[in-house]
């Protein structure tokens, strides 16, 4: 889930909305500015519950952002890094870029979340109590306290990757002591439950609730698809546990000067030749690593008078791996990274390069032979 815009950073991690997030708003908004409040606050004029229904939809997100910053702040505890967390049409989601090394962990992260809505349940529940002889007070008081509730009942349902799931997921892995099952055990268990908004939803609209049901089936469906989803990264982390990458790598890395222009290279390499990434050396020592990618933000004009070295990624900023590294390691920084090539060192030379088309090859052929 890619922020579509960035709201800026909270402990250092980045805050993003996708685009799709604001449907929801004006969908929230609306439902609350002309059936919830003229509802239980019909005293209220329409520009007051258009008012509330903006700050009660703001005030909401807050309550999902403060949501995922539970698990991310458990997350950072545990020493995983936060990538980032994105407000979307179905709430938000906190992007971890590794899974946590233990059940103990994996449960504390999870359960973080629900704690942290109950939490503020509680809190608005006592400015109700407080306020409620006050309408314009009382109104968005008493909704995030009921959405807050709903909220944490709902992550809590065991259906991965709803929070639940991954207590469940933490629970089965204490148990049995085999990830593997409990990865097996948590998807399974969100496909049900996945199946089972969809069923649900479908007898809503036959029932003549048509947009309701018709949402339930999107709940359904996304959660299916993120099911599918997490069973398929389980199957590749599968197949690539204890895969070392020395064993997927290329040894015939093309190696380029570090002063040859980029029109040469393209025309001698890329286009004639098929290459797509370059390592830069100069007098036998490498310098750093050039792509495409690289290649492309230069404009094409300017290509007879750069040289590789001009646009090449420095060997100081450049992720790389080692031939006993496992190939999971490898791909996990490409993910985090946003990169599709990592030069393979050895005691600080040179030996090789992983290409992520390497490793989905591998995964391929392995598929195939059934292995």
């Amino acid at each position: 889930m890619v922020a579509s815009f960035k709201l800026g950073r909270i402990l250092g991690i980045p805050i993003g909305v996708h685009s799709s997030w604001f449907i929801l708003f004006a969908l929230l908004t609306f439902s609350l500015s002309t059936g919830y409040f003229p509802s239980e606050y019909p005293d209220l004029s329409l520009t007051m519950d258009i008012i509330l229904g903006l700050v009660t939809s703001l005030l909401f997100f807050g309550s999902v952002l403060a949501h995922e910053l539970g698990h991310s702040i458990f997350a950072l505890r545990n020493n995983i890094p936060v990538k980032s967390i994105t407000l979307f049409i179905f709430g938000g989601v906190a992007q971890i870029e590794s899974e946590p090394k233990s059940p103990g962990a994996e449960f504390r992260i999870a359960i973080a979340g629900p704690i942290t809505s109950l939490t503020l349940a509680a809190i608005f529940g006592g400015l109700w109590i407080l306020d409620q002889n006050f309408n314009l007070l009382a109104a968005p008081s008493r909704y995030l306290m009921r959405i807050n509730f709903l909220l944490a009942v709902f992550n809590m349902i065991p259906g991965f990757p709803l929070d639940g799931g991954r207590v469940l997921r933490a629970i089965v892995w204490q148990v049995t002591g085999n990830l593997r099952r409990a990865n097996r055990v948590a998807v399974l268990s969100g496909q049900i439950v996945a199946y089972g908004f969809i069923a649900y939803g479908v007898y809503w609209i036959f029932t003549g609730r048509v947009f309701d049901g018709l949402w339930l089936i999107f709940i359904g469906w996304f959660l299916q698809n993120a099911a599918t989803s997490t069973r398929s990264q389980t199957q590749i982390q599968d197949s690539l546990q204890g895969v070392k990458v020395s064993q997927v790598m290329t040894c015939d890395c093309d190696q380029v000067t570090n002063l040859q222009p980029i029109n040469q290279l393209v025309e001698e390499s890329v286009l004639t030749r098929g290459k797509r990434c370059f390592f830069v050396t100069s007098e036998g020592q490498l310098q750093g690593m050039l792509t495409l990618r690289d290649i492309a933000k230069i404009p094409e004009q300017k290509w007879r008078f750069t040289t590789t070295e001009q646009a090449m990624v420095p060997l100081s900023r450049l992720e790389w791996v080692e031939p006993d590294d496992e190939l999971l390691k490898a791909l996990r920084i490409m993910d985090s990274k946003n990169v599709a090539q990592l030069p393979v060192l050895s005691t600080g030379e040179l030996v090789g390069m992983l290409s992520r088309e390497q490793i989905v090859s591998y995964i391929r052929a392995r598929a195939e032979l059934g292995v």
